[in-house]
């Protein structure tokens, strides 16, 4: 079982990247689970077909610790089993200890065991790695492969080399490695060019160039990923390599992160900040 983590800046596409990749997966038969650790709870949505699912974290306030696997872990598109950790109500305690939280009863509930022969577990983490909770998939091992979505913006690669600067930090200790950059395009100036010589100088890759398509917003719109409503248009095809290209990805590696400078270096050198 590959055990993968999405992270990347807040609104970059995390959620809708990883849902389109799994969907690609589940279409050619492998077994996936995804486990949403953004408090929205969104990280399921397209494969469920718009369907609201009760988190982890309000099954346990309204229902106690009598909980059943069954009642946080729904099947969604082609077979992927789905849950949302969600976090405690607005103003009040820590979001990132829902991701404790819902990891640690979803291991006691068994969706983790062998017998359910599972491929690949992903966890669609909120945003940067800002407390111990969002970086748990890193830091506790739950996951072993990272993939960082990003853009040629400079706030998203700017996130994008601090999430690195987390993986350097859990890698010491632990098993974590980045398997690349994926680059989830916003029509910047030199985009694929760029986040190119951006992973090269993290020690990375881009594994895969996502371009923009409105069919996304089309699919998110009628609540169903690209590869479901619309499985012939050359966007699905996107999402397709994608996953294919995760699936034979061999290049994990600790990555280097690069001071500020070099980074605003790098946007200059390509015409962003001009």
């Amino acid at each position: 079982m590959r055990k993968i983590a999405i992270y990347g800046k807040g609104g970059i596409g995390k959620s809708t990247t990883t849902q389109n990749t799994v969907a690609g997966l589940a279409t050619m038969g492998r077994k996936v689970m995804v486990v949403g650790c953004d408090p929205k709870a969104d990280s399921t949505r397209l494969l469920l077909g718009g369907l609201n699912q009760s988190t982890v974290l309000d099954t346990l306030r309204e229902e106690g610790e009598d909980v059943a696997l069954e009642d946080i872990l729904l099947a969604g598109f082609s077979g992927t089993e789905c849950t949302e950790s969600g976090g405690p109500e607005p103003g009040v305690g820590c979001a990132g200890r829902g991701i404790i939280t819902a990891i640690n009863l979803l291991e006691q509930l068994g969706a983790y065991k062998e017998e359910k022969a599972l491929d690949y577990v992903f966890y669609d983490v909120l945003g940067d790695v800002v407390c111990g909770g969002f970086a748990m998939p890193i830091r506790e091992g739950k996951a072993d492969e990272i993939y960082i979505v990003c853009s040629g913006e400079m706030m998203a690669m700017y996130a994008a080399n601090n999430i690195c600067k987390g993986i350097l930090k859990f890698a010491q200790s632990g098993g974590v490695r980045l398997g690349g950059l994926i680059c989830n395009s916003r029509m910047v100036d030199n985009e694929a060019s760029m986040i190119e010589e951006f992973a090269k100088q993290l020690g990375t890759q881009m594994i895969h160039f996502l371009p923009r398509d409105n069919m996304v917003q089309r699919a998110e719109i009628n609540r169903k990923t690209v590869i479901e409503f619309a499985p012939e248009h050359p966007q699905a095809e996107e999402y397709r390599k994608l996953a294919r290209k995760i699936e034979e990805n061999k290049m994990l590696v600790v990555p280097t992160p690069i001071p500020i400078t070099q980074l605003e270096k790098l946007l200059i050198d390509f015409g962003i900040m001009n």
